[in-house]
C-alpha cells in the first residue's frame, strides 16, 4: 500500500453533501482505505475570487493504486458528482487533487507530484497540517509546519474551521 493525502474543496451547495459524497465514494473503492480526516475548513476563493467561500478538507489515505490511477479515480469522482471545469480556479461542486503520493517526485503530463502550489495555499497547509504536521514534503526539506511558519497571516485569516449551522 502506498500513503497519499487528497486535498477535497466544494463551494456549490450543498458543499457538505459534496464533500460527505467525494469520502464515501473513497471510501468504496476496495483499493482505498482512509486513514485520517482533517476538520473542514470554510476558506475564501484563491485566484477567480467573484464566487462563494469553499469547505476544504484533506485525508490520509492507504491506496494500491498507481497514482495515475489514482487520478482517474479522483476525476471520476468529480464527474459523477457534477464537476463542471467551464473558468480556472472557478465555482465547483467538488475538487479532488492528489498533494502528496508515498513521497514520490514525479512530473507527467496529467500529474505533477507533490502538487505543484499546495507549498502555497494555506486552504491546503492548514489542514494538511492538522493531520501530519511534520510531514516532509518532498520537493524539500521542509515540512508542512514550516510552510505554515512562511505563510502571511493575511493567507491564514481567511481559513477557518467550519462548523455546521443548523
Amino acid at each position: 500500500m502506498k500513503r497519499a493525502y487528497v486535498a477535497l474543496g466544494s463551494n456549490i451547495e450543498p458543499r457538505e453533501e459534496y464533500l460527505a459524497d467525494a469520502l464515501q465514494m473513497l471510501d468504496s473503492n476496495d483499493k482505498i482505505i482512509t486513514v485520517k480526516k482533517s476538520s473542514i475548513y470554510q476558506t475564501a476563493p484563491v485566484g477567480y475570487t467573484d464566487q462563494g467561500d469553499f469547505l476544504n478538507m484533506v485525508v490520509e489515505i492507504d491506496t494500491s493504486l498507481p497514482s495515475e490511477e489514482l487520478l482517474d479515480f479522483c476525476q471520476y469522482v468529480e464527474r459523477h458528482l457534477g464537476r463542471k471545469r467551464d473558468i480556472r480556479f472557478g465555482p465547483r461542486t467538488i475538487d479532488l487533487d492528489i498533494l502528496v503520493y508515498n513521497q514520490e517526485n514525479s512530473k507527467t503530463e496529467r500529474l505533477t507530484i507533490p502538487h505543484p502550489r499546495m507549498h502555497k495555499r494555506a486552504f491546503v497547509l492548514i489542514p494538511l497540517h492538522e493531520i501530519v504536521p511534520d510531514l516532509q514534503l518532498t520537493d524539500s526539506s521542509k515540512t508542512v509546519s514550516n510552510y505554515i511558519e512562511e505563510l502571511s497571516e493575511s493567507d491564514k485569516k481567511d481559513v477557518k474551521r467550519w462548523t455546521r449551522k443548523d
